[in-house]
């Protein structure tokens, strides 16, 4: 029974998360934060490196950083890891799917530009979110440094829902690293993998009500036996 339970909560937990895109000003309690870092410092990563450094913000730091991402939301992105070049097929539709779902709950019709690229915006605002993790990796490390980084953001996640606090991962907020690094006081070998905007969700916000769909594990899974 004991198994059966875990996974139980496991799974309630997994079901349970969304990328939160409305946050209530209330900061959440240091003790809260930390205990949500001490989970996800069990991450496993190659060789045990844990390349994962993450700094995050509060008070008048989220509002500087977040007054520097909007004043920078007009420039050329230039990631340290690019971006997809590209969707094609089901990764197109999947994104659409996501697009027109979010558009849809905050009243945006499609085909409007101007409310769209407002909603965009929103990215650089934080959502409104009272805190934000930018984590970053040793250039060293390459790519497999910022896979790892990608396995701590998921349990970033998961333990912050299993103490009430609401996420949403950005990569967004890597599209421009020098500004990221000099807000930050980050070194140039700290390469910038994403932001995490992060609070108590507010649940009358119109873009939390709706959900992403998942494909089926038969999609995904091939067999061999």
């Amino acid at each position: 029974m004991g198994a059966i339970l875990q996974s139980a909560i496991f799974e309630e937990l997994v079901e349970g998360r969304h990328s939160c895109r409305g946050f209530l000003r209330e900061p959440v309690p240091r003790q809260t934060i930390e205990h949500i870092l001490r989970i996800s410092q069990r991450t496993p990563s190659w060789c045990n490196m844990q390349p994962w450094q993450v700094t995050i913000t509060s008070g008048e730091a989220t509002e500087k950083f977040r007054e520097a991402m909007l004043a920078s939301s007009d420039r050329q992105p230039s990631p340290d890891f690019a971006w997809p070049a590209q969707y094609q097929g089901v990764y197109q539709e999947r994104r659409r799917e996501c697009g027109f779902a979010l558009y849809e709950s905050v009243g945006v019709a499609r085909g409007d530009r101007t409310a769209s690229a407002r909603q965009a915006l929103e990215n650089f605002r934080l959502f409104g979110a009272p805190h934000v993790a930018v984590v970053t990796t040793d250039a060293a490390l390459g790519v497999y440094g910022a896979i790892d980084c990608g396995g701590w953001v998921g349990n970033f996640m998961l333990a912050a829902r299993s103490l009430g606090v609401a996420t949403i991962a950005q990569a967004a907020l890597s599209s421009w690293p020098d500004i990221v690094r000099e807000q930050l006081s980050l070194p140039a070998e700290r390469l910038v993998v994403c932001g995490i905007s992060f609070g108590f969700e507010d649940p009358s916000h119109s873009a939390n009500s709706f959900r992403t769909t998942r494909a089926p594990v038969e999609s995904v899974v091939k067999w061999l036996d």
